[in-house]
């Protein structure tokens, strides 16, 4: 195995990537969350390199290291769409499997409507059709929290302070029932926020944090579309998952012969939560679709 790491150009800016090349013909593309994150915390999938799989990370426009767009008005989906085309054209010029994450499944969904003949299968792992959906969800998770914290999201949210140390208390709190449920949280996944403070993406695309999603996403909603994907389809949730199993199951419902896996003791991050577990799952997958 070997590590290859740099930048391409795609659409005039300097993209960020790393693969872990086999030799295999197995190939994986991982697409982060955020919108505005990185590939650090996905990184437990670079073990399915010692399993032969070729597996692909990037960082998507304005995000971790690589450039933000040219174009102010490239904050969407659409344009993550064809940065990730023109990728795989770039690295693989194959059919690929791809595995979206959390705003990573949204794109790997969107991807999949448009360019299914290039896929072998799809991943969507925490991953959600439709925001709107996905917020109602996170605000009855919400309501499900301690009152204090309740009350404390409730009322900051409504005076949008959202730097209130009170209100960010509670976020917190949130976060540690519904993001990672972790007592320490693994280098890799710090990583990955820190870039999400430092740049701006998130906040353009999503908003001030994962239940406020007030930026360019906010109305995205493909789940009418999605039956139109006929590729193998693996949808993976935690149980105590901030993009909740409900989300999962309307994905699972509208993508005919798709296989639903719930992980019973995470949240957000199974690949942390449950590693071994879900490695497992996504590597049977993908070794799965590569021999029909």
């Amino acid at each position: 195995m070997e590590i290859e790491e740099g930048y391409k150009t795609i659409f005039g800016i300097k993209i960020y990537y790393k693969l872990y090349k086999t030799g295999s013909n197995k190939k994986l593309i991982t697409l982060h969350g955020g919108p505005g994150g990185s590939h650090d915390y996905l990184i437990p999938l670079a073990d399915l390199a010692n399993y032969g799989i070729n597996v692909l990370f990037y960082d998507q426009f304005g995000c971790g290291r690589s450039d933000d767009p040219k174009d102010p008005s490239d904050y969407t989906v659409e344009h993550g769409v064809e940065e990730l085309e023109e990728l795989r054209k770039q690295v693989f010029n194959d059919k690929v499997v791809i595995l979206g994450h959390s705003y990573g499944g949204l794109l790997a969904l969107a991807y999949a409507i448009k360019y299914q003949h290039n896929l072998k299968g799809l991943i969507v792992s925490s991953g959600l059709s439709s925001v709107p959906y996905t917020v109602k969800e996170m605000q009855r998770l919400i309501d499900e929290l301690p009152k204090e914290y309740r009350d404390a999201i409730r009322k900051y949210d409504s005076l949008k302070d959202y730097k209130n140390p009170e209100y960010l208390r509670a976020v917190n709190y949130f976060y540690s029932q519904h993001l990672l449920r972790l007592k320490e949280m693994p280098e890799p996944v710090k990583k990955t926020l820190e870039f999400l403070e430092k740049r701006k993406t998130y906040e353009i695309m999503n908003g001030p944090n994962e239940f406020t999603i007030i930026g360019t996403i906010k109305d995205y909603d493909i789940t009418d579309k999605i039956s139109k994907i006929q590729v193998p389809t693996l949808i993976t949730v935690g149980r105590y998952d901030e993009v909740t199993p409900n989300v999962a199951e309307l994905i699972h419902k509208n993508i005919k012969g798709s296989k639903l896996v719930i992980f019973e003791d995470s949240s957000h991050m199974a690949m942390w939560e449950e590693r071994e577990k879900y490695l497992s799952v996504v590597r049977e997958f993908i070794e799965e679709v590569y021999k029909e």
